[in-house]
């Protein structure tokens, strides 16, 4: 398995506390990239500037991703644009929100 996929695997177990679906199928992770396999760049998002968890959650993040063995370095950019919507959310992630 890729040093990204497991990355993926391991932001997936980190759930949105309002809604009951992980943040990599919320759309609330905008890129992935490993850079000399040791380090992974990440941009992300949040539902909203005034999500309660805006502290808490990136810190989460890039916690989750130190899981990951290949993993030294996480670089981890919370960005506003686009600002996030409904549509990014996976077809998997809208079925159960029955959006």
């Amino acid at each position: 398995m890729e040093t990204k996929e497991k990355i993926i695997e391991e932001i997936r177990k980190i759930y949105d506390p309002e809604i009951p679906v992980n943040i990599y199928e919320l759309g609330l992770i905008y890129d992935i990239k490993v850079e000399n396999k040791n380090t992974a760049k990440v941009k992300m998002t949040l539902t909203s500037p005034n999500c309660p968890v805006a502290e808490s959650l990136p810190q989460e993040v890039k916690n989750s991703i130190m899981q990951v063995e290949e993993i030294e370095n996480v670089d981890l950019d919370l960005v506003w644009d686009p600002p996030w919507d409904k549509d990014m959310m996976s077809e998997a992630a809208k079925l159960e929100l029955n959006l």
